[in-house]
């Protein structure tokens, strides 16, 4: 039994979903630097996951029972602060110190300093590994703690995932679910134009991992039934490739994906983008 109430109202995760990407866009443009593009491509794949199927307790976030996830593409972080926030880890109003001198919400997460943050990650590729062990570590204690990690497609080029690929599969560590943000951008261009990843699908499999794929990674019943799946499925690692899209729910920030994604909006592009994502059924930070 989950210490965090777990709901599964799909309209419940929409508007939480609206709610943080106006925080993340408030958060970014209030200190003129972050990542948004990537943050808003896995906001429903981390809100459906937090609020619907992560078992963990803001008021003891070190709780023996809980499920460990990691953020291996870690420059998510200003999604990441603004759950947890909302889950209870830290007060709302600390959002606004994002990326300011002295304040433990720093651009790339730090366990040190942030509850609920499992391991500072950063370098890419290195998240993925620490999940790996992580789940290795619960297996060998006997413990039933799932282990989740989301982690980017440019980030597959890097050697040190397909090495941690290889060994999930080569020791079945069936208590581990990797997501892969699947938006095929990455920090200047389309993914395909640096290192193409395909067949993905297909290399996991040869690496012994379940796949389950997702047609929309912005559908929460999609994303939903992934994973239930992932959860129920013995044997083998999970993976859950998941296609988004990079800035999804703000136009301007789809369109120039490569733009954003680690650039703050000016004044006008962030007065279009609150505009787009509207009101919040429940009020933001400010």
């Amino acid at each position: 039994m989950a210490a965090y109430a777990l709901v599964s109202d799909k309209q419940f995760i929409a508007d939480k979903c609206l709610l943080h990407r106006r925080h993340v866009v408030k958060m970014v443009r209030l200190t003129n630097s972050g990542h948004i593009g990537g943050s808003f491509s896995a906001t429903e794949l981390l809100t459906t996951l937090y609020y619907s199927f992560l078992k963990h307790d803001p008021a003891n976030p070190k709780w023996d029972g809980r499920d460990y996830f990691v953020y291996s593409k870690g420059h998510i972080s200003p999604l990441a602060y603004s759950i947890l926030a909302d889950c209870g880890y830290i007060p709302k109003a600390e959002l606004a110190t994002f990326r300011k001198l002295g304040t433990r919400l720093q651009g790339h997460p730090d366990r040190m300093k942030m509850p609920g943050i499992e391991a500072s990650t950063g370098p890419l590729g290195e998240g993925f590994s620490m999940a790996l062990g992580l789940a290795l570590a619960q297996r060998v204690d006997k413990k039933p703690n799932h282990v989740w990690a989301i982690t980017g497609d440019g980030e597959h080029q890097e050697g040190e995932v397909w090495e941690a690929i290889m060994a999930a599969g080569n020791f079945k560590v069936d208590n581990l679910t990797i997501i892969l943000d699947y938006n095929k951008k990455q920090n200047t261009c389309e993914v395909d134009k640096v290192m193409c990843l395909e067949p993905i699908a297909d290399k996991y499999r040869s690496f012994g991992w379940n796949v389950i794929e997702v047609i929309d990674g912005h559908d929460i019943g999609q994303i939903t039934d992934a994973y239930k799946e992932a959860l129920a499925f013995k044997g083998k690692p999970s993976v859950i490739i998941a296609h988004t899209v990079k800035g999804k729910g703000v136009s301007i920030f789809e369109q120039e994906a490569s733009g954003f994604h680690g650039a703050p909006p000016n004044d006008a592009e962030f007065a279009k983008a609150m505009a787009e994502l509207g009101l919040a059924k429940e009020p933001d930070f400010f």
